[in-house]
């Protein structure tokens, strides 16, 4: 449908707060019908039941409660989900899939930051910046980490070419690095025009001096760094993980990490977060960040740009950008 779709915002108190000011609101009202209020919270409730009988759009975020059955049953006109956030599984269910929504993400928006985060990641990786921080903290005089400090001819392992580890790979472009990618959904051609190679993932794990990962967190994926895999690292390599805390077996890495083996740059952990007598917390050759690599305050606006500019195509009759389809959630997060 084109025009002006009667659109509703689903998402948390705080969410909506912090994604839609005066002037996103007013840009969607350019384009579509807003009731007001212009977003509720909850979906069970008479009032909005009364609204979603109306609704042929609903924007949704952090906190959006699931799209069951008997929301859609209060929702005959519903026609498109499209979410100011990354990923839809906590609230899109098989009630929409059936009903054929139009489900679109931000999750392209939120991966800017995360790469960015990454890219800075490797970047102090490679000169021990971690390391070198935190042993001058301890010595109050400035100190050098032992190993290698360059960030020059050195191998970067990008295991995961997502929507982040692909930005991940652009964004080293300019470095002097080599970039290798395991990804097994991936096409060597397409890796290889983006700037590296693919190779499988012990290959990866054995070549790299700085491992980044970026799949997503499935039952299939976890502790897919395990204590086997973890010991084919080289000796001084450094992980970094941005992407699910559960993809590495946090055991094994404390064991690496604690013999000196190796580095490790984590913004996740398993569990997140960590119970405070945990090892990795004191070491010097750890990083932990409290999971700040995602969008957060000025950020978090490209998630409310990417909803509404989702919003204008559809009123236009226009393709989406950035649609989801079911048959892709097994292999995303």
């Amino acid at each position: 449908m084109t025009g002006h779709p009667q659109t509703l915002l689903v998402m948390a108190d705080d969410t909506y707060r912090a994604l839609f000011d005066a002037d996103a609101l007013a840009r969607i009202r350019r384009t579509a019908r807003l009731a007001e209020p212009a977003h509720v919270t909850r979906l069970d409730t008479g009032a909005a039941r009364t609204r979603l009988a109306e609704v042929e759009v609903l924007v949704t975020g952090w906190g959006c409660p699931p799209l069951d059955d008997a929301v859609l049953s209060a929702a005959p006109r519903l026609r498109a989900v499209l979410h100011a956030a990354g990923t839809v599984k906590e609230h899109v269910t098989d009630a929409c899939w059936a009903r054929g929504l139009l489900v679109t993400s931000a999750a392209e928006a939120n991966a800017v930051p995360v790469a960015e985060y990454t890219v800075a990641a490797v970047l102090f990786a490679g000169k021990r910046v971690p390391q070198a921080a935190a042993l001058s903290r301890l010595h109050r005089t400035a100190v050098h980490a032992s190993g290698e400090r360059s960030n020059r001819d050195r191998v970067v392992g990008v295991v995961g070419f997502s929507r982040i580890g692909r930005r991940v790979v652009d964004l080293l472009r300019p470095y002097d690095l080599r970039v290798l990618v395991a990804d097994p959904y991936a096409d060597p051609a397409t890796v290889g025009a983006a700037g590296a190679t693919l190779v499988e993932l012990d290959e990866l794990l054995r070549a790299s001096d700085v491992v980044s990962l970026h799949a997503p967190s499935l039952p299939a994926t976890r502790h897919l760094l395990d204590r086997r895999r973890l010991a084919l690292m080289p000796d001084g390599a450094t992980l970094i993980n941005t992407a699910r805390g559960a993809l590495v077996d946090t055991a094994a890495l404390t064991d690496e990490c604690a013999a000196g083996r190796l580095s490790a740059l984590l913004d996740v952990t398993d569990p997140e977060p960590l119970p405070t007598d945990s090892p990795l917390w004191l070491m010097p050759n750890v990083f932990i960040t409290p999971h700040v690599a995602g969008s957060l305050d000025g950020e978090v606006r490209r998630l409310a740009d990417a909803a509404i500019e989702e919003l204008e195509r559809y009123a236009r009759g226009a393709p989406p950008l950035h649609p989801v389809h079911s048959e892709h959630l097994l292999h995303m997060a």
